[in-house]
């Protein structure tokens, strides 16, 4: 079995460039590569039916986040660190 390559992972923060969503921003919370599917927080929320249980008694609606395809963000790049440039040591001629 051999695995998926992804351009997002888990806790990577991306930006919805196409559907519903458009230009909506969060941060990656799981990521189905199987389905080519991802789950971003605030992004498309939808109501899922509760039944009432011994801890729930009330049931009820429960708003959680819908996984949307992984073709439909892109990644939001972080802000790269300066690096050091290095500086070529020129050779004295003598």
């Amino acid at each position: 079995m051999s695995r998926i390559k992804t351009h997002v992972k888990k806790g990577d923060t991306v930006v919805v460039i196409s559907g519903a969503a458009k230009g909506a921003q969060g941060t990656v919370l799981e990521v189905q590569p199987s389905k080519s599917r991802v789950l971003v927080e605030g992004v498309r929320m939808i109501k899922k039916a509760i039944k009432p249980t011994q801890q729930n008694q009330a049931g009820g609606f429960q708003e959680k986040e819908g996984p949307i395809h992984i073709s439909n963000v892109k990644r939001v790049e972080a802000p790269v660190k300066d690096k050091k440039k290095k500086v070529a040591k020129k050779k004295a001629k003598a």
